[in-house]
């Protein structure tokens, strides 16, 4: 995720990132299974997601503090 992104949920309640975390946990299980079946070419995506749930996680847990 960019800064520019993360800068734009730090304006967003926790409802919002919980739906967009819900999102990208979904996103991550179809790629995995897509990786399993050897369909997906670009593993990277894969590194990427799981950093912005990450992200989105820790964000989430200092906004609720």
């Amino acid at each position: 995720m960019k800064r520019k992104d993360l800068e734009v949920y730090k304006n967003k309640s926790i409802m919002e990132i919980d739906k967009d975390l819900l999102d990208l946990k979904g996103k991550l299980a179809n790629l995995e299974l897509d990786l399993f079946q050897g369909k997906v070419k670009n593993i990277r995506e894969i590194r990427k997601i799981k950093r912005s749930i990450a992200q989105l996680l820790t964000l989430k847990k200092l906004r609720e503090n």
